[in-house]
């Protein structure tokens, strides 16, 4: 599967978003190293810490049916272009890579993708 392929995977996940509190719907789409695709959106809680962003569903989706490596994140945002995960995101999709620098994300900024490397937003990162 192509970027594009997982950015339209990441678009229509955003439309399922339960987000009556900020009114900013995230879809997130993650491959994994097997090739096995995983969607999720955001979904919030009115206590606002409770609430799930939609790389962290994709993700716990992943996890749930055996799968432990990432290979590329998609995300994306009808309210923001360039929609780029937040430091929590961040810091779970680096629990599910072998190398920062091998971990693409996939934003969308109108029609065009970028594509960064979880390194370029997580300098100096850590495992336990």
């Amino acid at each position: 599967m192509n970027y594009e392929e997982l950015m339209e995977k990441a678009v229509e996940a955003s439309k399922n978003s339960y987000s009556p509190y900020s009114k900013f719907a995230v879809g997130a789409c993650v491959i994994t190293d097997s090739g096995k695709i995983y969607t999720g959106c955001n979904f919030e809680n009115s206590s606002f810490g409770m609430t799930i962003c939609a790389e962290r569903n994709a993700i716990g989706s992943a996890v749930a049916d055996g799968e432990r490596k990432i290979k590329a994140v998609a995300i994306y945002s009808p309210n923001q272009d360039n929609c780029a995960p937040c430091g929590a995101c961040r810091q779970v999709i680096h629990e599910f890579c072998d190398n920062d620098a091998d971990v693409d994300i996939i934003l969308k900024n109108k029609d065009e993708l970028r594509v960064i490397t979880l390194a370029s937003l997580l300098p100096e990162s850590f495992n336990l």
